[in-house]
C-alpha cells in the first residue's frame, strides 16, 4: 500500500514507464537519484514524439505548416516558463542547453562587461561547478577577486560572513553576488531573499542558481527580486538538453550577444550586424526544439500537481528518511536537520565504507543513489571528506522505498561488518 498524503503516488507512478522495469537480477527500480535528473512521465515522452511523427521543422524562419505549429508549441513552452516562476515577460526567458550554460552566458556577456580589475565577485562554499568554475574564469581574466560564504557546522550560511562583504563593498567593489537557492549535496534551502535585499541596498545584483529549488517548491522571480535565474529542464521531469536563464529586462537589453549566428539577428551586412529582439537575440542557432515542447508538457504535469504539494510530499519523505537513517549505526549526515530548512536530499557516510562501494552495494538490490563529490569539491573539502553517498527524492518516491533503502543499508553494514 502506497501511504497517503499531499500526492496520489500510486496515481503518480502509473505516469513513468521506467519505474516498473525490473534491475539487478529481478528487483524492482527504486530510483533515489532525482538530485541528479528525474524520470520522465508518458505525456513528456509522447509530445517529443508528436512532434518528430507529426510537425517537425525549424522555427521562427518558414511561414509553411509544419513552421508555424513548431513556432508556436515552442513559444508556448516560453510562456509557460515564464508563467511558472512568475516572470513579468516571455522576453526575460532565454532558452539555452542547461543551468550551466545559463550561468556561462551571464559570466561571458554581463560579467565582461561589467567586471574590472580588482572587483569582487561573492558565492558560498554551497555551490555547484557550475555556479564556480565560470566565475573562477572571469575573475582570473579580469584580475579580479573570488570571495565565499562559509557554511557551519550544521550545513548553513553564514551570513554574517555575507554581509561583511556587502559592507566593505565601497571598498572591495562587489560586483555580484552569485548564489545556489538549495544545495545540491546538504539540501539546505538558502534564505535568498533576504540575501538579495540585503545585497540590493548595497545596489549589488543578485544570480540564483535554482537548479534543485524550483523543480521542488514553488519560486517566484518577482517576489525573490532576483536580477539573474539559472534551472534546467531535466530536473523537473522535462528532457536533458534545455537550460533557462531568467533575467530582468532592463539587464538582458543592455548584454550583448553570448552565440553569433542565425536567428539572434534583424539583419546582417558585410561590415554590420543588427541584433534580434529579446530574447532571440541570446538564442543563436537551431535550439533544441522537440525538447523544449516536451519540457511543456512537464510544466502541464508539475501545475496539475501544484508545486505546494510537491514540496509537502518531499517534507514528509525527507522527515521519514532522516528519522530512520539517524538509527542506522554509523551513520553521519550533512546538512540541517530541520526539514523546513532543507530540500529532498540526504547526504550521508556511513563508517569506512567508500560512498563508491555503497552504491555498488546499493545497486545489488535495486537502489540508484549517487556516490561521489556530486560536482561539489569545495563543499567537500568544508566537510573534510572525498565523498559522500546522496539519496534524493521526487514525486514519485515512496516511504515504501526508503524502507527498502534503509534495508539495504542494514546489508552494507552487515558486509563490511560496521
Amino acid at each position: 500500500m502506497m501511504q497517503k498524503g499531499a500526492l496520489n503516488i500510486e496515481k503518480i507512478r502509473e505516469d513513468f514507464p521506467i519505474l516498473k522495469r525490473k534491475v539487478s537480477g529481478g528487483k524492482s527500480l527504486v530510483y533515489l537519484d532525482n538530485a541528479a535528473t528525474t524520470q520522465k512521465p508518458l505525456a513528456v515522452i509522447n509530445a517529443i514524439h508528436d512532434y518528430y511523427m507529426n510537425y517537425n521543422s525549424n522555427i521562427h524562419r518558414a511561414v509553411h505548416q509544419l513552421a508555424e505549429e513548431a513556432t508556436l508549441e515552442f513559444e508556448k513552452t516560453r510562456e509557460k516558463v515564464a508563467e511558472f516562476i512568475n516572470a513579468r515577460s516571455t522576453e526575460e526567458i532565454v532558452f539555452t542547453r542547461n543551468a550551466t550554460e545559463a550561468i556561462n552566458l551571464v559570466a561571458y556577456s554581463w560579467g565582461r562587461t561589467n567586471v574590472k580589475k580588482e572587483d569582487r565577485i561573492v558565492i558560498t562554499e554551497l555551490e555547484h561547478h557550475s555556479n564556480i568554475v565560470p566565475w573562477q574564469i572571469l575573475t582570473s581574466e579580469k584580475g579580479a577577486k573570488l570571495d565565499y560564504v562559509g557554511t557551519d557546522d550544521n550545513g548553513y550560511l553564514k551570513l554574517q560572513e555575507y554581509m561583511n562583504y556587502l559592507e566593505s563593498s565601497k571598498k572591495k567593489k562587489v560586483k555580484l553576488v552569485s548564489v545556489s537557492h538549495m544545495s545540491n549535496v546538504l539540501g539546505t534551502i538558502v534564505p535568498v531573499n533576504d540575501m538579495i535585499k540585503m545585497s540590493h541596498e548595497k545596489g549589488i545584483p543578485v544570480l540564483i542558481d535554482a537548479a534543485q529549488s524550483v523543480p521542488h517548491m514553488p519560486v517566484d522571480v518577482q517576489k525573490m527580486d532576483c536580477d539573474f535565474m539559472a534551472f534546467s529542464a531535466h530536473k523537473m521531469l522535462g528532457p536533458t538538453g534545455v537550460g533557462i536563464l531568467y533575467v530582468k529586462k532592463e539587464i538582458l537589453e543592455k548584454m550583448p550577444p553570448f552565440i553569433g549566428g542565425g536567428d539572434m539577428i534583424k539583419e546582417v551586412h558585410k561590415y554590420e550586424t543588427r541584433y534580434n529582439d529579446l530574447p532571440y537575440k541570446f538564442e543563436g542557432g537551431t535550439p533544441n526544439i522537440a525538447d523544449v515542447i516536451g519540457f511543456s508538457a512537464a510544466i502541464d504535469y508539475l501545475n496539475k500537481l501544484g508545486m505546494d504539494k510537491v514540496r509537502e510530499h518531499e517534507v514528509e519523505l525527507t522527515e521519514y528518511a532522516l528519522d530512520i537513517i539517524t538509527k542506522v549505526k554509523g551513520v553521519t549526515l550533512y546538512g540541517p536537520r530541520n526539514t523546513k530548512d532543507r530540500g529532498g536530499v540526504i547526504s550521508f557516510n556511513i563508517g569506512d565504507i567508500h560512498p563508491h562501494d555503497l552504491a555498488t552495494i546499493m545497486n545489488d538490490h535495486g537502489v540508484a543513489i549517487r556516490s561521489g563529490h556530486h560536482c561539489a569539491q569545495v563543499l567537500m573539502e568544508r566537510l573534510d571528506v572525498a565523498a559522500t553517498s546522496r539519496a534524493s527524492f521526487y514525486i514519485y518516491n515512496t516511504k515504501e522505498e526508503i524502507d527498502i533503502f534503509v534495508s539495504a543499508l542494514g546489508e552494507a553494514r552487515r558486509l563490511f561488518k560496521i
